[in-house]
């Protein structure tokens, strides 16, 4: 049994969950608490739990006994006084369940423990884990602002900055840990899973390399779990990267991340006090951490997936723009296509930069590539996969951009996806705008079937719906009519 077969398996007990009252959005979770114990039996780590609340002594139990005891269970993991393994505290924070039907509660543990788990250790835990998240995204609409990132994106992301071992890594938005494992895994494909490192180098790797904040409680339970199957002991906090709690996310070689979209609530301003420009939009605040937090060595590297909007803001959004064009060499611009996200309509562009050694003129040029227009149509049913990728890939190299140079030439092929762009021509456009498109979408139109064209149709209109209903949310209770 493959990793697919078992996480359609263990996504089918959510029909189970459902007639007890379970949401989708909570599935994931409680199926977290569950798996833990099974996962960490699979991998003979139970030594920091206690022994009565392992996996062995909990599949034994039946009816109203194990549901009374999974209730204890869940409150005493949590609880540092019971149990002091600060990861197994993490994880059961605050935990509590919805599953109030004992024989639903006895099925589907019964059920995970009659699942393939010798195939599912040959195919790696982490993976396993992260199937089931990137299945509950497929599944789940995410609100907020949350967006699940495709793992292909991710990994290409990766690749392009290229992580090396004792490199510090960082994402300040950090989800589920996504890209941060992915990190890991491409220096453990390296480093055959760094067995060719020194203990000191390994230790480094194990506990110090890879670091991040999430402010979502259960999000982040969700990314502590991922990061230990995953074997990995890095300082991965749960709270509020914009509050003074994230001023410890400092002189990183590497940050990759996928921050939030929209503003802070009420439209207030965030409580760090480190950031040169305020404003209560929770991308250009993260822009700033994350410019910021990179080493000053002319190394230091970034790839940050952005909305448009970061692009062409005015006022304060302009003035960090040019921060970020002074401060680091914004070398690449990859505007991504439309359809990738699960909210319809978002467009957003990945960011790749370095800091300078100085904190002026390091922009000289920044390369664009379109990769939005006259491209197939994505969706739910037509996923990102890595060969959407390969062109963009084989021209990155940010040493050698010579290798752009046919693509790029807009006399010689106007509608090419590479464009470069002078500092001085940057600066010239209003409001020293980064949103630049040149390539027509008349092909991509006259390209598209019926079926397609509806489909787009479809998901615009749910979109503009979905726009109306949250407009009308934060309409509720304002009198708009006129003082006399």
């Amino acid at each position: 049994m493959t990793n697919q077969e078992i996480v359609q398996k263990l996504w089918n007990e959510c029909n189970v969950l459902r007639d007890d009252g379970v949401s989708y959005q909570d599935y994931i979770t409680e199926l977290t608490y569950i798996l833990f114990l099974k996962m960490s039996k699979e991998q003979d780590e139970e030594k920091d739990i206690p022994e009565k609340y392992r996996w062995d002594n909990l599949v034994n139990k039946e009816g109203l006994e194990l549901k009374n005891f999974y209730r204890q269970l869940l409150l005493d993991l949590g609880n540092p006084e019971v149990v002091k393994s600060e990861r197994i505290n993490a994880i059961y924070a605050n935990a509590s369940t919805a599953i109030d039907e004992p024989a639903n509660l006895e099925k589907i543990i019964k059920d995970i423990n009659d699942l393939d788990w010798w195939s599912a250790r040959e195919e790696g835990l982490g993976d396993l884990y992260e199937g089931l998240m990137e299945k509950n995204a497929n599944e789940v609409k995410s609100g907020a602002g949350q967006y699940f990132t495709p793992r292909v994106l991710i990994n290409m992301m990766v690749k392009m900055t290229e992580p090396k071992i004792g490199d510090r890594c960082n994402d300040p938005a950090a989800g589920t840990f996504g890209f941060m494992v992915a990190a890991d895994e491409y220096l453990k494909d390296q480093t055959d899973d760094y067995s060719e490192l020194s203990e000191e180098k390994y230790d480094f790797q194990v506990k110090e390399a890879f670091s991040g904040m999430e402010l979502v409680p259960n999000t982040h339970r969700l990314a502590i779990m991922n990061e230990y199957l995953h074997g990995m002991d890095g300082r991965l906090e749960q709270g509020d990267s914009l509050s003074a709690n994230g001023k410890w996310m400092k002189n990183f070689d590497v940050v990759l991340t996928n921050p939030p979209f929209g503003t802070k609530k009420g439209g207030e301003r965030v409580t760090r006090d480190d950031l040169t420009y305020e404003t209560s939009n929770k991308q250009l605040n993260f822009l700033q951490i994350i410019y910021n937090s990179l080493k000053r060595d002319g190394k230091a590297r970034a790839a940050v997936v952005v909305p448009d909007n970061v692009l062409f803001a005015d006022g304060v959004g302009e003035e960090i723009r040019k921060d970020l064009l002074n401060k680091c060499n914004l070398h690449t611009i990859l505007r991504l296509p439309t359809g990738i996200f699960y909210a319809q309509g978002v467009q957003t562009n990945v960011l790749f930069f370095t800091r300078g050694e100085e904190d002026k003129d390091n922009t000289k040029e920044t390369w664009i590539y379109d990769m939005r227009h006259q491209m197939r149509s994505f969706g739910k049913r037509n996923p990102l996969n890595d060969k959407d990728f390969a062109e963009f890939e084989k021209s990155f190299c940010v040493d050698d951009r010579s290798k752009r140079k046919e693509t790029w030439d807009k006399e010689k092929n106007p509608n090419g996806r590479w464009r470069k762009f002078t500092i001085d021509e940057i600066k010239k456009r209003p409001n020293t705008s980064l949103d630049i498109s040149w390539m027509s979408d008349e092909e991509e139109h006259e390209t598209k079937s019926l079926k397609e064209i509806l489909s787009d149709m479809n998901e615009k209109s749910k979109a503009i719906s979905e726009a109306i209903a949250e407009l009308n949310k934060a309409l509720e209770g304002i009198d708009d009519s006129e003082d006399e």
